[in-house]
């Protein structure tokens, strides 16, 4: 829970009369959960319509705590469920309505600390046996059209199972192509990353083959976590060079 500093001038964040707070007070009100919030944030998400703080009369915005509670709530979607910002106005909406919704589950999004092994990146193994979405729910999720699943799945981007659904990882991977997409990315932009994604699963199978051809059903076992293990590294490894290259590119 968001705890939002009381009114009054010795704190000089809130109005005394009225009990609204600045837009410097919100951050650091939402920086003790989201430490990576900014102002710019703040901002992009009034223009998206998921806020609507107060104005004085010279324009500057005064937000209420029910404004940072639903703040909250907004970044706790985007940083535990990884929504687009489209499905989480509608399910905000339909809260407003009255409405018993659920969120829709987009797969496990966990920040990779220094050492982590794998099993706690990924979840434990029973949590990643199976769960499958039809192709309806993908689209419904992702907040997409047909067509435009239909163009994702024509650069192999993503790709129904035998029997018709899909992997729940599918709607992370759609939901995070969607927010690329903002920004002018579109799919066949995509297509080298498919392919390194590829290589990495290859390299990964590569290594623990042998395991889970092994006699004994112990050795087979481990073979599961060291998948995940390495898996986890993977990621992170790439994820430290495409941070390092964009250091270089930006000096």
């Amino acid at each position: 829970m968001l705890r939002t500093p009381s009114g009054g001038a010795g704190n000089g964040t809130t109005a005394a009369d009225s009990g609204l707070m600045s837009i410097g007070a919100v951050l650091n009100v939402l920086r003790e959960e989201f430490p990576e919030v900014t102002i710019s944030k703040i901002r992009f998400l009034e223009t998206e319509g998921l806020i609507e703080p107060q104005r004085t009369p010279s324009g500057y915005r005064k937000f209420s705590a029910e404004d940072v509670e639903r703040l909250g709530h907004v970044l706790r979607m985007q940083r535990d469920h990884y929504l687009p910002l489209k499905v989480i106005r509608e399910h905000l909406e339909a809260l407003e309505r009255g409405e018993d919704v659920r969120l829709p589950s987009l797969g496990r999004q966990r920040d990779v600390g220094d050492g982590e092994r794998l099993s706690e990146l990924f979840g434990e193994p029973e949590e990643t046996t199976a769960a499958r979405i039809g192709r309806t729910e993908l689209l419904a999720a992702a907040a997409v059209e047909e067509d435009q699943l239909a163009e994702w799945e024509s650069y192999g981007l993503l790709a129904a199972l035998q029997d018709g659904t899909y992997d729940a990882e599918a709607v992370t991977v759609a939901a995070l192509m969607v927010e690329l997409g903002r920004f002018g990315i579109e799919p066949r932009h995509l297509r080298a990353m498919k392919a390194a994604a590829d290589r990495e699963a290859g390299l990964v199978d590569q290594v623990v083959a042998p395991l889970r051809r092994h006699r004994n059903p112990q050795t087979r076992a481990h073979a599961e976590d060291r998948t995940r293990e390495l898996a986890g590294l993977t990621v992170k490894l790439h994820a430290a060079l495409v941070q390092m290259e964009l250091g270089v590119r930006l000096r």
